[in-house]
């Protein structure tokens, strides 16, 4: 203060801490000193540590303006290596220090392959489960042996008995020896062996191959299989982990994840987000709204891909492990074989045999009423919404069953209707003494023969099956009148086949063994759907032709591998021609052979990626793989006419099937002419007819800067959080902003201008936009910035917090059923003990979040409704939870004891995309 103002001075000491933390959360304050001896004092020891101060403001400055978001000279391209190296900054981590100690002799140590056991091992740790779905033929099995060698504890592998079988050099027994990793190998047909197994055996992992014969939670083999992963890390190995129905890829996920508490970032309801996705599709009609249906398809699958498989799967198309991993695998002096377009091979029908065709084919799918496969849809009784659907679907499987065996072989189609026309004269002298038999116990038995294509199974197992006895007059009239049209469709259809004496499929194979080039003196693969259809083609394609189906003898499988697969241990040449149905176009190497001939038509087109991935194989010695569809058509002149005509059978096909054509394709929804066209695609068998942009792309940038610049990784590295940069906008939006948020492990990307909301875009659309060279030029940051970043958080802000909520569910739902049951149970449970009461309580805890399968819900609640009026019985009811609750699915899943629920949101890096020049 001056002369006489007051006092010669003051001293203020304290904190001064001006953010939310200092003046909300925090008591901070600061306190005046008047006394002239405080002043004193502090002037002394001021003036003392003054002397010896130094001037740090330039480094300080400097700083602020390098090391802090009020950079103001980060360049566009330094942003988007930013971008990069945050987006990637796990994988970038990943280390190959710890890789396995023993190799196989002359193993190829591919880079490709070890990338994935490294991501594989790092999704597993933080998820508790992983889908291991490179395509077919790069070495899955490999991956999944390297990556269980990577894990502590006991390890089981779950695979088909075929690749269980020693004898076959590639099969999971053999390569975890040749890699020195310990495993128990059990067959996925001995789920029950398997649960008696766990029970002696502490088990840390389980990988499951063939996965995707799992994706339907309501069948007796998921609810076991659910039981055996409960508390273990659990690696899918699938190359198709979906068909189309997002609930496939949820049934397996929760195998090793809660359905309604999840750890995915911003899922933890993924039983709601699914069924959202379901829903959404099951509200277009594929039939009148084609486009519309595959558009939904392919929006639900981008939508399954980038929010919840972009954490849980490693998946590499053979496109991008040559694009991406081109220099390693010239290294290793490593090609993979070129895929040649599918060859058609037509067969011709002559007039007459067009014309019984035809008319075959409209008999089965619009006249004929599969009522003898459907009898409780004409009881006069009451019977279960369940009972009706599987009749239903009786009927339709049925049907399907014919139209398959038709384009199959004329031959195999004539035997089922043999067979059909004998089951109905059966079933009509049975009705007319007054009994109507209907078999409820073996059904899944036959749904199981249907997809095996074995239809004289199904028909022995229907007719000898006597599970339940009706009476005749039980049944309403139009049940005995339609029996009657049936019979009389199939014995029409029967006298239509007298007049046809040749087989023009079969001598079209013939003529094509013996004059096409591709086709002469090779190891030839052909597949067909069914096993009447093999057997007759063995019989009619001479001595050196093998024949594999569901009911072939282990010699004869031994026989397959001797001849067919290129790393047999002991080679032979005693067949040129296997002929196989669908047992073996999974799994099994039969590469000394580079052509597939499809026999009958691949409804769904995957299953002729599957099919060809037998012998397109990382380890071929061939340069090409060849594949042959056949197609039936009508005498024409052209190879443009044929094509026509090809496609309207199978539009007729299709068409007369009308909603059933969706078990005909498998699920797979496609036209007439889309499905032709992707059966004459190489794209179809390299699996990557729906590749989009790759992240490997963006992967390799910034890896080659870290290997090659390391300065500028460096640099890179260094950059502040909240960095920002202009550049002069790449796509239409001018003078917008694009920001990159982070929460824990969820990264979203949000873009807004003045006139629009703020949208989120995905990792590739973000990308595309931060791309850009070295000399991008930087532009200056207008006022506008700090507005539209307000507005991105504010987008950031409510997805993230709606997406978290979880979804209501209906009364009506199974669960919420059991639910109610359960709590009345602990409310009445003056009669139970602590531990049941704590027992009922983990029931509870465990369906609150999804942790508890459809069918073993649906078992409980069938047998709490045959208590009847016991149900007022406490004791009782428990009893029956007891009873029907594995003491397994009570367990957590292994990701519970690991995961933490951690994550502040925070912004990384914006651009802003002006729309001119330093505008």
């Amino acid at each position: 203060f001056t002369e006489g103002d007051r006092d010669i001075g003051r001293v203020i000491t304290g904190s001064s801490n001006f953010t939310q933390s200092g003046l909300i959360e925090n008591l901070e304050f600061n306190v005046e000193l008047k006394n002239r001896a405080d002043y004193e004092f502090a002037r002394q020891k001021f003036e003392e540590l003054w002397k010896y101060s130094v001037d740090v403001s330039k480094e300080y400055v400097q700083t602020v303006q390098t090391r802090t978001w009020l950079n103001a000279n980060i360049t566009p391209y330094e942003l988007y290596l930013k971008f990069l190296y945050e987006y990637f900054k796990d994988q970038l981590s990943l280390t190959e220090d710890v890789f396995l100690k023993y190799y196989p002799e002359n193993f190829m140590r591919l880079e490709y392959q070890e990338q994935a056991v490294l991501n594989a091992k790092k999704i597993l740790e933080e998820y508790g489960g992983v889908f291991i779905s490179d395509v077919v033929g790069v070495g899955k099995t490999y991956i999944g042996a390297m990556l269980a060698g990577q894990l502590d504890g006991r390890t089981m592998v779950l695979a088909p008995p075929i690749l269980l079988n020693e004898k076959l050099k590639g099969s999971w027994p053999n390569v975890f020896r040749d890699f020195g990793v310990f495993a128990y190998f059990k067959s996925i047909g001995k789920l029950d062996d398997v649960l008696r197994e766990i029970e002696t055996r502490e088990y840390k992992n389980v990988i499951i191959d063939e996965a995707h014969r799992f994706r339907t939670e309501t069948t007796i083999g998921y609810e076991k299989l659910e039981q055996i992963c409960r508390g273990k890390r659990v690696i899918l190995v699938t190359a198709t982990p979906f068909n189309n129905s997002p609930l496939d890829i949820l049934n397996q996920i929760k195998l090793f994840q809660n359905a309604r508490k999840s750890t995915i970032p911003n899922l933890p309801d993924l039983e709601g987000f699914f069924k959202r996705l379901d829903g959404r599709l099951r509200k277009v009609d594929r039939e009148k709204n084609y486009d519309e249906y595959i558009k939904v398809v392919r929006e639900n699958a981008k939508e399954i891909r980038e929010k919840v498989l972009k954490y849980l799967m490693v998946r590499r198309t053979r496109g991008e492990i040559e694009k991406y991993f081109a220099e390693d695998l010239k290294k290793q002096n490593l090609k993979f074989p070129e895929i040649k377009d599918p060859i058609p091979l037509y067969y011709q029908l002559n007039d007459k045999e067009d014309k019984v065709f035809m008319k075959t084919v409209e008999l089965i799918t619009r006249n004929f009423r599969y009522a003898r496969y459907t009898p409780l849809l004409y009881y006069k009784g009451k019977i279960t919404e369940f009972e009706k659907t599987s009749q239903r679907n009786m009927g339709k499987f049925m049907k399907i069953l014919l139209v398959k065996r038709l384009e199959s072989s004329f031959y195999a189609f004539r035997k089922s209707i043999d067979r059909f026309i004998r089951s109905y004269e059966l079933f009509i002298r049975e009705f007319d003494r007054g009994n109507v038999y209907v078999s409820k116990k073996y059904i899944n038995k036959i749904f199981e023969l249907l997809e095996n294509d074995d239809d004289e199974a199904v028909q022995r197992l229907v007719d000898e099956d006597k599970a339940r006895r009706y009476n005749s007059e039980d049944f309403i009239p139009e049940f005995r009148d339609d029996l009657e049209n049936d019979l009389r469709i199939l014995k029409e259809i029967n006298r239509l086949w007298l007049d046809i004496d040749r087989d023009p499929k079969l001598e079209k194979l013939q003529k094509e063994l013996n004059e096409n080039k591709i086709l002469k003196d090779k190891k030839i693969i052909i597949f067909t759907e069914s096993k009447e259809t093999a057997e007759y083609l063995k019989s009619n394609l001479g001595e050196k032709t093998l024949c594999y189906t569901g009911s072939s003898s282990t010699t004869i499988r031994d026989k397959v591998i001797d001849n067919f697969d290129a790393r047999a241990k002991e080679p032979k040449d005693d067949y040129q021609i296997l002929v196989s149905t669908e047992v073996l176009s999974e799994g099994v190497n039969l590469h000394r052979s580079n052509v597939v001939i499809n026999y009958d038509i691949p409804w769904n087109p995957t299953r002729m990626m599957q099919r060809v991935g037998r012998v397109n194989r990382v380890d071929t010695k061939f340069d090409e793989i060849y594949t042959f569809n056949f197609f039936p058509t009508a005498q024409a002149e052209s190879e443009i006419q044929l094509k026509k005509i090809a496609e309207t059978k199978i539009n007729a096909f299709l068409t007369l099937l009308g909603g059933d054509a969706a078990i005909l394709t498998e699920g797979e929804p496609v036209s007439s002419h889309e499905l032709f066209d992707r059966l004459i695609s190489r794209k179809t068998i390299l699996g990557e007819e729906e590749l989009e942009e790759s992240e490997l792309k963006y992967l390799n940038v910034i890896k080659e800067v870290r290997d090659n610049d390391p300065k500028l990784f460096e640099k890179i590295k260094h950059l502040p959080k909240k960095a920002r940069s202009g550049r002069i906008s790449p796509i239409e939006m001018k003078n917008g902003l694009l920001t990159y948020f982070r929460m824990g492990k969820l990264q979203k990307f949000f873009i807004s201008d003045k006139r629009n909301e703020a949208q989120e875009v995905d990792f590739i659309t973000a990308a595309k936009i931060f791309e850009c060279s070295k000399d991008e030029p930087k532009q200056k940051l207008p006022e506008e910035f700090y507005e539209l970043l307000d507005k991105n958080k504010q987008a950031f802000v409510n997805t993230t917090t709606e997406e978290t909520v979880p979804t209501r569910r209906s009364g009506q739902d199974n669960r919420a059923k059991l639910l109610k049951i359960l709590k009345w149970l602990l409310k009445n449970s003056a009669k139970l003990t602590e531990e049941q009461e704590d027992f009922i309580k983990r029931v509870i805890e465990q369906l609150e979040k999804g942790a508890i399968n459809k069918k073993t819900v649906q078992k409980t609640l069938k047998a709490l409704d045959a208590l009847k009026s016991e149900m007022i019985n406490p004791l009782k009811v428990y009893g029956v939870i007891r009873q029907k609750i594995p003491e397994k699915l009570l367990e957590s899943h292994y990701v519970e004891s690991t995961w933490s629920y951690s994550g502040k949101r925070e912004v990384i890096l914006s651009l802003f995309l002006s729309g001119g020049k330093n505008e």
